[in-house]
């Protein structure tokens, strides 16, 4: 994938493309941003469009180089991660030796740290010499959640490329264009950070399930008390379902939003948009402070939970409530 295709991140964009353009690469970069902000894709685009011949700011997708690339055959590309928690002074001199192997002539050469803010002081202060002297045209990305947290010394002698978090719908994009489901990628950013938990969330054996268990005691809970509750009974039944109270009560949360953004004109945001129009035809039945109640209600059903308070016998309480307004 190249730059261009990613979505958001216009200031890295821009970083990044204006230095190919141009021809002044520095030998190394600091990416920081949060977890889920897109710095491994971004790492990894900017990696191949470094390797690409066509001169232009970004991969073309079709030389030599860029294949060699999407083939994960790129032979002058070096990844480093932790091992375990830290990134230690042997792997930083395994690069060394690597890059020394493969000599200096005028093929660049790319090396990209993970999680560089674990490196052990050894392994800074040896990567810290290895920038400080740096063996054009080799170039270092560095990854990290928090450039502050990288070794003075280290962030002096890069390039910083911020990476802003993505907003839901940058995200939604995101997930949409990797053929994740639409209608559960708006629930998964909506109660995510970042694309990464976004992911995490949509991948759960039982979140389709769980979202439609909220939907249906969603319905029930305003019109049909009885059958909310020998919903909430059978399917905590299920384990699956069981299991993870939090999860559909933070879905609940955003099914009552739903009933509000609807009242506000604000369709397009409606996490539930299959169910549009059963909300069209509901939002109205309680104004919007009665959904804000609704909402209080459930949040206190998921305080009781991790007070220990039996999951089932909270969900209980919560139809009770919710039906009394």
């Amino acid at each position: 994938m190249s730059m261009e295709q990613l979505t958001g991140q216009w200031k890295a964009k821009r970083i990044l493309q204006h230095a190919l353009q141009s021809g002044k690469v520095s030998h190394a970069y600091l990416f920081y941003g949060p977890k889920g902000s897109g710095r491994m894709a971004m790492a990894e685009a900017f990696a191949k469009a470094l390797f690409c011949t066509s001169g232009g700011d970004d991969a073309c997708g079709h030389c030599l180089e860029c294949r060699k690339f999407d083939n994960n055959n790129q032979q002058d590309m070096i990844r480093i991660a932790p091992e375990g928690q830290s990134i230690k002074i042997d792997q930083i001199r395994e690069l060394q030796r690597e890059l020394g192997l493969r000599g200096s002539g005028a093929k660049r050469k790319v090396y990209m740290i993970e999680r560089v803010e674990t490196m052990t002081l050894q392994a800074a202060n040896s990567l810290l010499k290895f920038l400080e002297e740096p063996l054009s045209p080799v170039v270092a990305i560095l990854i990290t959640d928090n450039g502050q947290a990288v070794l003075p010394t280290i962030r002096s002698r890069t390039q910083w490329v911020p990476f802003l978090p993505m907003s839901s719908a940058e995200m939604l994009q995101t997930l949409t264009n990797e053929g994740l489901p639409s209608i559960l990628a708006r629930a998964a950013v909506q109660l995510s950070s970042g694309l990464d938990g976004a992911r995490e969330i949509i991948q759960q054996n039982q979140f389709a399930e769980i979202r439609n268990v909220v939907i249906q005691l969603g319905k029930d809970s305003l019109t049909r008390f009885t059958a909310a509750m020998i919903t909430v009974q059978q399917q905590f039944i299920k384990k699956d379902i069981g299991e993870d109270p939090q999860l559909l009560l933070s879905l609940f949360v955003l099914w009552f939003k739903d009933m509000i953004k609807f009242q506000a004109g604000r369709q397009e945001d409606i996490v539930y948009i299959d169910q549009l129009e059963w909300i069209g035809k509901h939002a109205f039945s309680r104004p919007v402070e009665g959904w804000v109640t609704c909402m209080e209600h459930t949040l206190e059903a998921s305080k009781r939970i991790r007070s220990n308070v039996s999951a089932q016998l909270a969900l209980e309480q919560l139809m009770v409530n919710l039906q009394e307004g």
